[in-house]
């Protein structure tokens, strides 16, 4: 089949955000029933050096911050300006290869070095391949398990879910290819956001997290009542917050508010009452603890019983939506009528289901040999820790799928705290305790945790694929590649790491998920109790808000996230809210809206790109930051202040949009 010849990207359709109405269909930037550019040595081996790349950059950043970059937008980013230097014609197609290759490096950083560390904390054995086949294995499987689900996401759901930063790559894809006003506007958003982010990261100017402790009546509240508001100023961050747009941003903010505002005060009000340590492997009473380590020992695990049984509800929900998933497989097996229908345009094209299912069994196979022959050595438990991680990988894929679309952070962290409770406690039923139940229940974390980051991910890639319109089967092939090369590179990563600054002792790397994880284990494979009662807590409580209609997931994701990273996607809500309706005109509000989110994507772009600089900079030790200055009252106030700036930019920089005369 000859390439059609290359048609000037005009930009996304203008239904690509909203419902569909009875009857219409979405139409892709690329023609499904055109062959365009997107699986040639340009873009694989740009995204293979990409993947090596941002593997590296986001696992030193992750262990030392406990933050891990998303990939997806800096990649997309690189491979623009590449395109753009090298003169590659009609290369959407290959950007999206490039990035969604590339954007491996983030997910699987993400579940790697949440868990894998604490065999370090915990002085286990943690030789190479047992890092390397955990993230390995953990990413393939949250790949086979997300595609048949890839339809309801991506095409289904059209219009219902955010996807802010699907949306803010896509925008990155498209005004690269578009150029024009569009691609200024958005360089210059990315300049703004970028430069603003870096200034907080690396030279510290400003605060990045303002809290109510810098007034006197502020300060006096966190000390006695133990009320405190937190701020994150960051660009990027409001920028997520535009995207994902007031309705959602509510519902978290809420579930933080009320964690903050309510349940903390409520806890620390019964404090003058209790002499002794109370609850799960706390160590100081509750008077001498801050509303931060309040948040920690009580209320997060709150958030966490939630997102599980928001999850359950989310499965149960979408039990049609599986067993079609299932039949679907089935027919395409086992079926003898396979005739071409309209499902078989490129754009709708999935891996056959006999691949997929095949996949699974393959997994299935090298995951039991991984256990039996290189972790635990038996073959009951073996077989209970494979079914363990089927099992919650399944089942919990599509709350990580429906987190990433929402929010745009996934609470794998959280999942995966979850994942390993049932896993002591299950590894304990059969008679695995001590070192070697540690281990066992590590590895199996960082198996189930991969796949859940790798199902978040991937999502984002689909749903960029689905807006700009290439092939699913093409992304879909040559992400295990990326997941690949990205799994050694992490392990290769983790093990240097390690031994150049180690995850234990002075200066060595914080690693907060991995210490956490750690401190769950190690208690509960030595017999002692899990906090079950607020983790029950929060399972009645998303029941509680399912009843009355409010999304359970968002409510419980702000009661586990901190109010730090909640308060400025509310903020970034209120400004897409204020922005898309201040017209009668509905046609200038949607230009307002749609500007505002170019400059909104601009932000996150910005920011991500200069957070991978900045954490580079920081492992060759540039770092200009005064920390005295840096968490001091008046860094605080002028960064509440520039805060107000950059959300002021947005706001006039969206209102001058302008109507286009068709």
């Amino acid at each position: 089949m000859s390439q059609e010849p290359v048609e000037k990207i005009k930009g996304l359709p203008d239904n690509a955000y909203t419902e569909l109405k009875e009857g219409e269909e979405y139409q892709p930037i690329m023609s499904p029933t055109k062959k365009v550019p997107e699986v040639n040595i340009w873009s694989v081996t740009l995204g293979l050096l990409m993947a090596i790349l941002f593997s590296a950059a986001a696992a030193y950043l992750g262990l030392k911050v406990g933050q891990v970059f998303e990939a997806a937008i800096p990649v997309a980013i690189i491979a623009v300006g590449l395109s753009t230097v090298f003169k590659r014609k009609g290369a959407l197609g290959e950007n999206v290869i490039i990035q969604s290759i590339g954007a491996s490096s983030g997910v699987i950083v993400a579940g790697a070095i949440f868990t894998l560390p604490a065999l370090y904390i915990l002085k286990l054995d943690a030789e190479f391949y047992k890092v390397f086949l955990s993230s390995l294995l953990g990413g393939v499987l949250g790949i086979l398990f997300l595609i048949p689900f890839r339809k309801y996401f991506v095409s289904d759901m059209h219009g219902k879910l955010p996807f802010p930063e699907a949306t803010a790559t896509t925008e990155v894809l498209v005004s690269g290819e578009k150029g024009g006003s569009q691609a200024k506007l958005l360089v210059v958003s990315m300049l703004i956001g970028g430069i603003y982010d870096f200034i907080i990261a690396t030279f510290g100017w400003w605060s990045e997290v303002i809290t109510t402790r810098v007034v006197s009546v502020g300060a006096l509240l966190a000390d006695k009542a133990k009320i405190v508001f937190k701020l994150n100023v960051g660009a990027a961050v409001m920028g997520i917050g535009y995207l994902i747009g007031l309705q959602y941003t509510a519902i978290i903010a809420a579930g933080s508010f009320v964690a903050w505002l309510v349940l903390i005060p409520i806890i620390n009000y019964l404090a003058p009452g209790m002499t002794i340590p109370v609850g799960f492997n706390t160590t100081s009473i509750l008077s001498a603890m801050s509303a931060e380590e309040i948040f920690a020992n009580y209320v997060r695990p709150i958030g966490i019983g939630g997102i599980a049984m928001a999850g359950i509800i989310g499965i149960i929900r979408s039990s049609g939506i599986i067993k079609k998933a299932f039949g679907l497989a089935v027919t395409e097996i086992f079926g003898k009528n396979k005739s071409i229908t309209k499902e078989e345009l490129r754009t709708r094209r999935d891996l056959p289901m006999s691949i997929i299912a095949g996949g699974i069994l393959l997994a299935m196979v090298v995951i039991f040999i991984f256990f039996q022959f290189g972790v635990l050595h038996n073959l009951t438990q073996a077989l209970v820790g494979l079914a363990i991680v089927m099992i919650i990988s399944f089942l919990f894929t599509t709350v990580a799928a429906n987190a990433i679309a929402i929010v745009g952070t996934n609470p794998v962290s959280g999942m995966t705290l979850m994942t390993l409770i049932i896993a002591c406690i299950i590894l304990t039923s059969v008679g695995l305790s001590g070192t070697s139940g540690m281990i066992a229940a590590l590895i199996i974390g960082g198996v189930v945790c991969t796949a859940l980051s790798m199902a978040g991910g991937f999502v984002t890639d689909l749903k960029i694929g689905y807006w700009l319109g290439t092939s699913p089967y093409k992304q879909e092939t040559w992400k295990f590649v990326g997941t690949f090369v990205s799994a050694a590179t992490v392990g290769g990563v983790i093990i240097l790491l390690n031994k150049t600054y180690g995850f234990t002792g002075p200066n060595a790397l914080v690693a907060p998920q991995a210490n956490a994880m750690a401190a769950v284990i190690e208690p509960m494979m030595s017999g002692k109790p899990a906090p079950w009662l607020l983790y029950t807590a929060g399972a009645f409580l998303s029941l509680t808000l399912t009843m009355i209609g409010i999304p359970a997931l968002a409510f419980a994701l702000g009661m586990f996230l901190p109010i730090q990273l909640t308060a400025p996607l509310l903020v970034g809500g209120i400004i897409a809210h204020i922005v898309s309706t201040r017209s009668k005109d509905a046609k200038l509000n949607k230009a307002r809206r749609e500007r505002g989110t170019l400059v909104a994507s601009g932000f996150i772009a910005g920011g991500a790109l200069m957070g991978v600089v900045s954490a580079l900079l920081k492992f060759v030790g540039v770092n200009y930051i005064n920390q005295e200055w840096f968490e001091s009252n008046a860094a605080g106030i002028i960064g509440f202040g520039m805060f107000l700036v950059i959300c002021g930019y947005v706001i006039w920089e969206s209102m001058r949009a302008k109507v286009e005369v068709e």
